[in-house]
């Protein structure tokens, strides 16, 4: 804008706005509260030029506002455009069902190997629950990595705890 400043002419601004708003028409069918105040200059600079199924956008766009998991909405957009492949975007926090399911059975299965139990930090205590193999029930997916602290929620950066070490953890 302020390569602007002095211009007595604002066509070329304006075909530029213009290009942004038909191009977000041309991909988002449904526009949402949550696409105010976004960069969408900055989005039309990176991505106008990949071809988008304005069905297929509105369908993703529709699960993800449907995804409980999804934090951030504004997101949502972004995410979208860029394929999907950035899932931080997203701030989604919460490990899906499988990769608890597949992290408890990994971790239970060396638990009983070595007759520990399988939340790693009762395995190290000396209490009785040193022994106690949880339930799936009874433990709690956890980042090793804290997620404010930029960790990831995929599997590399998953362990089950038991609820009350999961609870008394912390940001840590």
């Amino acid at each position: 804008m302020s390569l602007h400043r002095n211009d007595t002419n604002i066509n070329e601004l304006r075909n530029y706005f213009t290009s942004v708003i038909d191009w977000i028409d041309s991909v988002f069918i449904h526009i949402e509260s949550e696409m105010q105040g976004l960069p969408w200059g900055e989005y039309y600079e990176l991505y106008h030029n990949i071809p988008y199924n304005r069905e297929e956008v509105a369908q993703k766009q529709q699960e993800l506002y449907a995804d409980p998991y999804v934090k951030s909405r504004k997101g949502i957009f972004e995410y979208i455009l860029g394929g999907c492949q950035l899932p931080r975007l997203l701030e989604v926090r919460c490990f899906d069902d499988a990769t608890k399911k597949s992290v408890y059975a990994r971790q239970t299965e060396e638990a009983r190997t070595n007759s520990v139990s399988n939340c790693p930090l009762c395995a190290i205590g000396k209490d009785n629950n040193r022994t106690r193999i949880y339930k799936l029930s009874e433990m709690d997916a956890d980042h090793v990595t804290a997620w404010s602290k930029s960790g990831a929620t995929d599997v590399s950066n998953c362990q089950m705890l038991c609820q009350t070490h999961n609870r008394a953890k912390g940001n840590k």
